[in-house]
């Protein structure tokens, strides 16, 4: 997952960033609302991590107008500022959640990985679908039949993204952008290995072909979510 993590104080900044990074997401940083606005308007993040107060356009107005542009992924509001009325100016200028500094770095994982799951439409932290394959987004593991798979971070990342988009076709740019920082290698096969190697792990004999290649527009999970 590719998220945006939105702060002025460097050293904070630099902590969100590597504890998101070790938790296997890829993340964008800017220091300033306009460079904020400009990311969040030319690039589709999973999720935004945005503090209040931010030099050159505060955080409430990139939100405000992230909106107005019909910019949609989930946005988290980080916030010194207790107030009642300041956490319902950034709900109402479109952020879906918010915490109010100092916070505990598990509050901020447990909130931003149940946007990105409701954003999704999942409502539980594990993902259940046919032939008894579940992915726990919680624990970053998969399992079948109670049994976990072995699966690299990479991997577990291109199914969990994939799974967010059960039905729909995520070309391999998509997955790439979503999945590795922006200088990474667009014209590299790695994303092949990847689905490759999940397709075997997922369906070792052949019977429920959970991921289809669609010719010359990228990938498709066809596991059928179960209630």
């Amino acid at each position: 997952m590719r998220i945006l993590i939105v702060e002025d104080e460097p050293d904070l900044l630099d902590y969100l960033s590597s504890q998101f990074e070790a938790e296997g997401f890829a993340c964008d940083t800017s220091s300033d609302g306009e460079d904020a606005l400009f990311m969040g308007e030319e690039y589709n993040y999973d999720l935004a991590i945005v503090d209040i107060g931010l030099p050159k356009l505060d955080g409430i107005q990139v939100v405000s107008r992230w909106r107005t542009a019909n910019r949609n992924f989930p946005v988290l509001i980080l916030t010194a500022r207790g107030r009642w009325q300041d956490k319902v100016a950034g709900l109402e200028a479109g952020a879906d959640d918010y915490v109010v500094k100092p916070f505990q770095i598990e509050e901020i994982l447990a909130r931003a990985n149940a946007l990105i799951r409701r954003s999704a439409g999942y409502a539980s932290p594990e993902l259940r679908f046919n032939g008894g394959i579940v992915i726990d987004s919680r624990a970053k593991v998969v399992r079948i039949a109670d049994t976990p798979l072995e699966l690299t971070t990479f991997e577990y990342n291109a199914l969990e993204y994939l799974a967010h988009r059960c039905g729909q076709t995520v070309s391999k740019s998509e997955l790439t952008e979503h999945l590795y920082d922006q200088d990474f290698d667009r014209d590299s096969n790695v994303i092949e290995v990847f689905i490759a190697r999940l397709r075997k792990k997922l369906d070792p004999e052949g019977t429920i072909k959970p991921i289809t290649t669609v010719r010359g527009r990228g990938y498709r999970l066809d596991l059928q979510p179960e209630e």
